[in-house]
């Protein structure tokens, strides 16, 4: 694979990734890696330095693109190797008459993310399957929850920030509102729905408007890209599977905020909530996602937690950082025979 600058600037490179999925569509992806200087050979061995933890892998959320740079230097100031995907119809990976975040089918990521775990063992010089962190937030959250649980193997660990695992309200709400969209998605899975345009999340993070965050308005536009029937059912399908069970066998984390701000004005209470998804109902799906799962609620958190002010996103990073040295660098205690101390 050939990198080559990233958008991001110094420390940042990017390459292309086309992957075939199983119904044989090329989709064409863009893979982020942060670098801070070149890899130098270890004494004796036959493969280049790398994060001495491991590598972590971020799916970023619908309609939006890789650009928190602050949380690639956070991981590499942990020890790991940082990586982002753009997917495709996202961000780096737009192309010209390609509709905006679209996907048919979340299983149709998989290729995409099956490469980029591939491109990623390769370039840190064979590492082996398993060794893993997947880390997603929002919709790519929910992406990730669902990779991991049909590539089980390949996932050591899975960080979640504030994932879209089930509609506002319940399950209730879902149904009956995939019962209205999915004959719409089978004839015309490309038609526009006409939903409410809201705003105010990027109102609340972009520099250009009340956040302090740089965003790219072409890759991440402020209203979204338009909903379409056959997105919203592919989403309705996703949460069918979590409230099904997904049985996860690897440790899990969700931060979320700890109050979610609804409503069709702007309120000043959405500077410190989360304006998108309904934080209750994502608690209580994410506690059912496996067997060891964590949930930290962070106070004055928006929908990204890592997009909050800076003091809340400290506390963020500071949950997010015991449980890396809780669970991803922990270490056993040797094991004792019987009669030794």
């Amino acid at each position: 694979m050939e990198w080559t600058a990233d958008i991001l600037g110094t420390d940042f490179q990017s390459c292309d990734i086309d992957a075939a999925g199983p119904d044989g569509v090329v989709r064409h992806a863009t893979l982020i890696r942060h670098r801070t200087g070149p890899r130098t050979q270890p004494s004796g061995q036959g493969h280049t330095m790398a994060g001495r933890h491991g590598a972590v892998l971020f799916l970023h959320g619908w309609s939006d693109y890789f650009f928190n740079a602050e949380l690639a230097r956070f991981w590499a100031g942990q020890g790991y190797d940082f990586y982002a995907l753009d997917m495709h119809n996202h961000g780096r990976s737009l192309q010209a008459g390609n509709p905006g975040g679209y996907v048919a089918n979340l299983i149709d990521y998989d290729a995409e993310i099956n490469q980029a775990v591939q491109v990623i063992r390769h370039d840190r010089g064979g590492s082996p399957a398993g060794s893993l962190t997947l880390m997603g937030h929002s919709t790519g959250g929910l992406v990730a929850a669902l990779w991991a649980s049909r590539h089980p193997a390949e996932v050591q660990y899975l960080i979640l920030d504030s994932p879209w695992l089930e509609m506002h309200g319940s399950s209730l709400v879902r149904r009956a509102a995939q019962a209205m969209v999915a004959p719409v998605a089978k004839l015309r899975p490309k038609t526009v729905l006409r939903l409410p345009e809201r705003g105010f999340y990027f109102r609340s993070i972009s520099s250009s408007a009340e956040g302090e965050w740089s965003l790219d308005e072409k890759y991440r536009p402020p209203l979204a890209f338009p909903v379409r029937a056959g997105w919203l059912n592919a989403v309705f399908a996703g949460h069918s599977q979590v409230a099904r069970g997904l049985n996860l066998e690897m440790p899990v984390l969700v931060l979320a905020s700890s109050a979610s701000a609804n409503g069709m004005v702007w309120q000043e209470s959405m500077r410190r909530s989360d304006a998108v998804l309904d934080v209750s109902v994502m608690a209580l799906r994410a506690m059912a996602l496996g067997r060891t799962v964590t949930l930290e609620r962070i106070d004055g958190g928006l929908h990204d937690v890592f997009l909050s002010a800076p003091a809340v996103r400290k506390d963020a990073y500071a949950r997010l950082a015991r449980w890396i040295k809780g669970f991803m660098q922990y270490e056993a205690p040797e094991e004792r025979h019987e009669g030794e101390i």
